[in-house]
């Protein structure tokens, strides 16, 4: 901060403020009321928050908390967030993270009074700051995705439990979600995939009630949550034995992912990753059509870098990726996905690694 002359840092949304206080609600859930942190060059987080989060708030180490009555029409936080900004930093820059994955909690309208009471000259970009503390993961952090990712995989592992030839897809999703919470998970907040002959058609669209059918694929994509960490991994399953063209693409998914794998160490980029994956899936045209191939974990579902060609992020020791090969088969499409961690000879699996052969239900 004393580097780019920032005087504060303003944080609005629920991972920062997270990573810095330890508050971990899923009261974020609502949008109506927002929330404020503010870091001083000098000197402990203040939380300037709804009265209802005072009680949590206090279970931490923010030990300065100002607060005031939410939903407030006329003034919810805005004067109460300026004079704590005039008092913390009184002078100079007030940075706000402003790149990619990044947003600002706060009508807009309530942004333009703060503007206006502080001076808008005042209110700039954190050089993302807050990116490069995230890419880079602590032991316990990695710990928490880790157990995460266990928990997922015992998931995904009792899959024949619910899933078959004739059961329908929306079930085989509410059911998969049981056996998350079962083993382990304070909820799923995130499962996508999807279901069809020899592939499916994206991994986006919530689940429908067309039962399993012999010859489909299935893909269950989880984003199950440990003490608000994430993992982010999928599996696929042939109902029934597998065409070769399903185990063909099957195999290769897992030829791209264990390259990327294998080629995952402390200086090469994103980039890097995207290239070693794209050679496996596409001879090395660049033409998948899924955008990326991997992204970062954390406190998040996705977190930068991105794995594209575009994204020269140098990989460094504590960074949790997901690897994400995509491929076409046929009009339809599968993918794989695994999550690992950037140690300082390598890579090492968070999420259990499985072999070509795709499994059969």
């Amino acid at each position: 901060m004393a580097e780019q002359e920032l005087a504060a840092l303003l944080l609005t949304t629920e991972p920062e403020f997270r990573y810095f206080t330890g508050f971990l609600t899923r009261f974020w859930e609502s949008p109506t009321r927002p929330w404020f942190l503010v870091l001083p060059a000098s000197g402990r987080p203040v939380a300037v928050i709804p009265s209802i989060g005072a009680p949590l708030m206090a279970e931490g180490w923010v030990s300065d908390i100002r607060t005031w009555r939410a939903p407030d029409l006329n003034d919810d936080g805005v004067t109460l967030l300026a004079d704590t900004l005039s008092d913390l930093a009184p002078t100079g820059l007030i940075g706000l993270p402003d790149g990619h994955e990044t947003q600002l909690r706060m009508p807009l309208t309530d942004f333009s009074r703060l503007k206006a009471r502080l001076g808008a000259d005042r209110l700039t970009g954190d050089c993302g700051l807050l990116r490069q503390l995230r890419l880079v993961k602590t032991d316990a952090e990695i710990a928490k995705i880790e157990t995460a990712c266990l928990i997922a995989g015992r998931a995904f592992a009792r899959l024949p439990e619910i899933a078959g030839a004739g059961t329908p897809l929306d079930q085989v999703f509410r059911r998969f979600q049981m056996l998350c919470l079962e083993e382990g998970a304070d909820y799923v907040s995130y499962l996508a995939g999807g279901a069809g002959p020899g592939g499916y058609g994206d991994v986006i669209s919530p689940a429908t009630g067309t039962p399993l059918a012999p010859g489909d694929v299935l893909m269950l994509d989880t984003g199950a949550v440990h003490d608000g960490y994430f993992c982010d991994y999928d599996r696929n399953w042939s109902i029934g034995p597998p065409s070769p063209e399903t185990r063909a693409a099957h195999a290769r998914l897992i030829d791209a992912s264990d390259a990327a794998f294998d080629a995952a160490r402390p200086g090469i980029t994103a980039a890097d990753l995207f290239h070693v994956m794209d050679k496996v899936l596409t001879g090395g045209t660049g033409t998948t059509d899924a955008g990326r191939l991997g992204h970062g974990l954390g406190m998040s579902l996705t977190e930068w870098p991105s794995l594209i060609p575009d994204d020269h992020t140098e990989l460094v020791p504590g960074m949790v990726l997901t690897l994400e090969p995509g491929i076409a088969v046929g009009p339809r499409i599968m993918v794989h996905e695994e999550n690992i961690l950037i140690t300082e000879t390598g890579a090492r699996f968070l999420s259990p690694r499985i072999g070509p052969e795709i499994p059969v239900l």
